[in-house]
């Protein structure tokens, strides 16, 4: 029986204009270019001016633009998953938001939080589906409004995020190609240093939790780096363990940006040169879920039919995992 598998077969990004730089930054708080850059290796991020304007708005521009270039028609799409933290509003759902600005009526959607790693976690989720034979086109968003849960008078965060979006288009295909394997891990533990303390069930807004800067990113930023470190590193090179992979069957390595150390060290755990990994942290920031799509976006043209690709990346909750596969046109 012929295997069907999710292959990705467009891929699309969107960022707003307004862009905030370091210089910009030392104006603000207690902080300089070097020091920004030495700790994270972020130059500039880009962030959604304008009022009412929110994660579905970017989301749409790139969905948008992604059905254009692929030639799809909206009525065609099946699914929509949009992996967020920063959705438009608790309910309805940010991917059902974007679904009405674009078009699509014939899907069904959702939004999936897992913070820096919902991309892969709505990346294998949606494959399941178009595998199975039950979506024949689902597109996942990657998209977060960083900037609408970030506390700008802390250094600690206020460098670290930027605003972004980014769609992919998931197809069947019987061909060796497609997403070939994935590896997904979660830890609730580390919930207690890396979340937001308020505006949800257990304490929800109100004029205390307002005052005292509670709907903010909480990071105790040592731990937070050091569990990165190992368990991005450690499920980047299980894959590629797990399938045999060498470090120079693998074209590109695309890590989520949210440390240029911390990609660093996943790369040297797998072998890999730095012509091989996706680094874009400097432009942009950690976007959250828009950082992966991004990537492929920008290596679009250099990427070839057949090329290993290893995804990983690691967020709040925490949560951590790796995707192989193989680029499909």
């Amino acid at each position: 029986m012929t295997r069907i598998r999710a292959a990705i077969t467009g891929i699309q990004g969107w960022v707003p204009p307004y862009i905030l730089t370091n210089k910009e930054l030392e104006a603000m708080v207690d902080t300089s270019d070097e020091w920004i850059m030495s700790r994270t290796g972020i130059k500039e991020r880009h962030i959604l001016k304008g009022e009412g304007l929110g994660t579905s708005d970017m989301a749409a521009e790139a969905v948008k633009a992604l059905l254009e270039k692929t030639g799809t028609n909206p009525d065609e799409i099946g699914m929509v998953i949009c992996a967020t933290v920063t959705p438009d509003m608790i309910f309805p759902a940010t991917a059902n938001i974007v679904c009405d600005k674009t078009g699509i009526k014939n899907a069904f959607g959702f939004d999936m939080n897992a913070a820096c790693s919902g991309l892969l976690y709505a990346l294998v989720t949606a494959s399941k589906y178009v595998e199975t034979g039950t979506v024949k086109k689902a597109i996942v968003i990657g998209a977060d409004k960083m900037s609408s849960i970030t506390d700008y008078t802390s250094r600690e965060t206020c460098v670290l995020f930027g605003d972004a979006a980014g769609a992919i288009l998931l197809e069947p295909t019987t061909e060796e190609v497609g997403i070939m394997d994935s590896i997904m891990h979660s830890d609730g533990s580390g919930r207690f240093y890396l979340h937001m303390k308020a505006g949800g069930s257990v304490k929800p807004p109100s004029y205390e939790t307002i005052d005292a800067k509670e709907h903010f990113v909480y990071q105790e930023g040592q731990p937070v780096f050091k569990f990165a470190v190992t368990k991005m590193a450690d499920v980047a090179a299980e894959i590629m363990a797990r399938n045999n992979l060498k470090s120079e069957d693998v074209s590109y390595l695309v890590p989520h940006q949210a440390n240029l150390r911390i990609i660093d060290a996943t790369a040297r755990r797998m072998g890999v040169g730095t012509e091989q990994v996706m680094i874009n942290i400097e432009r942009y920031g950690n976007t959250t879920g828009g950082t992966i799509p991004l990537c492929l976006w920008e290596w679009e043209n250099k990427l070839k039919k057949g090329d290993n690709i290893i995804l990983a990346a690691f967020g709040g909750g925490f949560t951590w995992g790796s995707i192989w596969l193989k680029w499909a046109y």
